[in-house]
């Protein structure tokens, strides 16, 4: 028995237990890692670059892959530092350092996911409305309140969590710090607090999916009076990558925190961490890059060589 002011430092769930595993695992981040730098920094240097991509999708894109490259790197570099010098460790402060991040992150990025949705549906359904409605001030006061919005979500649970008194030990059931596995080392009954915040958080969650799915349903309503199949294909060319990309977001999510407990272990619980927090942010850019033409268009110029058209 513990007391958490005497906590120092936590002990995460390494992958393996074996030498060569863990360098294993070690090869396999990095080279997710990397490529997630990769397409992320191309996609954010292209945008930058190229006045042409200065419009609101563009923008809102830009946003989404600055806070998949914050979210990746709040979570595989330190387990990549773990595996390689055979260690679990992570100090207070990191770990609570570590929980704030990836809740302001990936909480910024549903927000941001969703207004991404009202963007598509503007340009869709009242595209003669879409200068006016999604003027160039307008899109960077969505974007801070995104910003804002996660950061002040992250704040309340990280407070919440770490102002509770954990004496069940430090061992971490998870390969990064999580709120969940921090809750389980707690001894106090007002770790109902929490519950009780991610109640509302829960709500919040599904308030913002049902505005997706209200924002798809009209806007493929509104795509299938299109007369002409050229523009059955820009209007899908458009959607369809961030309808992707809420799908991967929110059914990695989902399963990870409400699949049932009598099939949950630290193993899966761990696979399922994995595909929630660190492979949408190295397929974000390749499903956003196939289908889009004038991103493709702009990296071709941008490096010589890449995206040639077939």
């Amino acid at each position: 028995m513990t007391n958490s002011s005497s906590i120092t430092h936590f002990l995460l769930l390494p992958f393996s237990g074996t030498r060569q595993l863990q360098l294993l695992h070690f090869c396999l981040f990095l080279a997710i890692y990397l490529a997630a730098l990769l397409g992320n920094g191309l996609i954010i240097g292209t945008i930058a670059w190229d006045h042409h991509l200065h419009t609101p999708m563009y923008f809102f894109l830009l946003n989404l892959a600055v806070l998949d490259l914050g979210a990746i790197s709040t979570t595989v570099p330190k387990s990549m530092a773990n595996s390689l010098r055979d260690t679990r460790d992570i100090s207070y402060a990191g770990c609570a350092a570590q929980v704030f991040f990836v809740l302001f992150l990936l909480g910024a990025e549903y927000f941001l996911l969703t207004t991404m949705s009202y963007d598509r549906y503007i340009a869709i359904c009242r595209p003669l409305h879409y200068e006016t409605l999604l003027g160039s001030r307008v899109c960077v006061h969505m974007a801070a309140a995104v910003w804002a919005c996660g950061f002040l979500y992250a704040l309340l649970h990280t407070a919440n969590t770490f102002s509770l008194p954990l004496c069940q030990g430090n061992v971490v059931d998870h390969f990064f710090c999580e709120i969940p596995q921090i809750l389980k080392l707690s001894c106090s009954t007002s770790y109902l607090r929490e519950l009780r915040l991610l109640v509302v958080t829960f709500c919040l969650v599904f308030a913002c999916f049902v505005f997706i799915v209200v924002s798809y349903v009209q806007i493929f309503r509104a795509v299938l009076r299109i007369p002409s199949q050229q523009g059955h294909h820009k209007a899908f060319a458009t959607c369809l990558p961030h309808l992707a990309v809420v799908s991967l977001f929110l059914s990695t999510g989902f399963f990870a925190y409400l699949k049932p407990f009598s099939i949950s272990t630290p193993s899966l619980d761990m696979v399922t961490s994995v595909l929630y927090s660190v492979v949408p942010p190295a397929v974000n850019p390749l499903i956003y890059s196939l289908r889009n033409q004038e991103l493709k268009a702009a990296l071709s110029q941008l490096i010589p060589g890449c995206f040639q058209k077939q």
